[in-house]
């Protein structure tokens, strides 16, 4: 099981003494979809090794998941329906549906084949959609708060060290050093694929608040043709890097945030 604190001790609570339930420690599994997803195949693969004929996994989101940087998450609870299909697995994704937004839920609903109801039964969502066609639609992404004000920083068809250099003259000392230089090195990445596979124009907008920088690049491209890019690694022989953008039109368009209070996505 994977729970925060609060909710992770109620279940424990609940359950009977030598249930032989593990709790996972969240950490910062979370942090990005990339890195939960391969933190969870590593897990299943150790627990495959060690002789598990059927693995069995209930957890919750990080509640941070569910705001600005959801549109991610939402393609990571779609990706996770193919991306543990070597593995004995069955999972369950808990939603407060108190607090849960509502366009969070219909997402949910998407990307989950059932629903679990209070009789313990299961039943189908019928709006179930397979990942190649969730993760391949359009989706805008929700603006973070910051990117409602004026930008600090616009360039046009920048290079990988005017990006590096626009994040460090825009750090003013409202982040962690750690998190600054791994926003450095994401915006790079990012102005090193929409030049090298996108199409022009390459535009990079950087917006710097009280907690946080945020910065998107985009191209004139169309986005990844692979609808999995960015959240499980390329096995099709492609050259290194990825082609630009998420499904965004009509631009491709990637957003990195580095915040005190929030998941980074990219």
């Amino acid at each position: 099981m994977s729970f925060g604190g609060r909710h992770a001790e109620l279940v424990r609570q609940a359950l009977p003494a030598g249930s032989g339930v593990t709790f996972l420690p969240g950490g910062t599994v979370y942090d990005r979809p990339t890195s939960a997803i391969r933190s969870y195949r590593k897990l299943l693969a150790a627990f495959v090794a060690d002789g598990a004929q059927q693995i069995r996994i209930v957890g919750e989101l990080p509640s941070e998941a569910l705001g600005s940087t959801w549109d991610w998450w939402a393609r990571y609870e779609s990706a996770v329906n193919h991306a543990y299909d070597d593995f004995p697995l069955w999972s369950m994704c808990a939603y407060d549906t108190r607090v849960t937004p509502p366009r969070v839920l219909t997402d949910v609903a998407r990307t989950h084949p059932r629903v679990a109801r209070p009789d313990g039964s299961h039943v189908p969502t019928g709006v179930y959609t397979e990942p190649t066609s969730y993760l391949a639609e359009p989706r805008a992404m929700l603006l973070d708060p910051v990117q409602r004000t004026v930008p600090v920083v616009e360039l046009a068809d920048p290079t990988p060290a005017q990006a590096r250099a626009a994040v460090h003259a825009a750090d003013r000392g409202q982040l962690p050093a750690d998190d600054v230089e791994d926003l450095v090195v994401a915006v790079s990445e990012m102005v090193t694929n929409a030049q090298g596979h996108g199409l022009p124009p390459v535009s990079m907008r950087l917006w710097s608040g009280a907690d946080r920088i945020v910065v998107t690049v985009s191209d004139g491209g169309d986005g990844p043709k692979d609808p999995f890019a960015g959240l499980l690694p390329a096995t099709n022989g492609s050259p290194a890097g990825w082609a630009s953008g998420s499904p965004t039109s009509p631009a491709a368009t990637w957003r990195c945030t580095a915040a005190r209070t929030a998941s980074r996505s990219g």
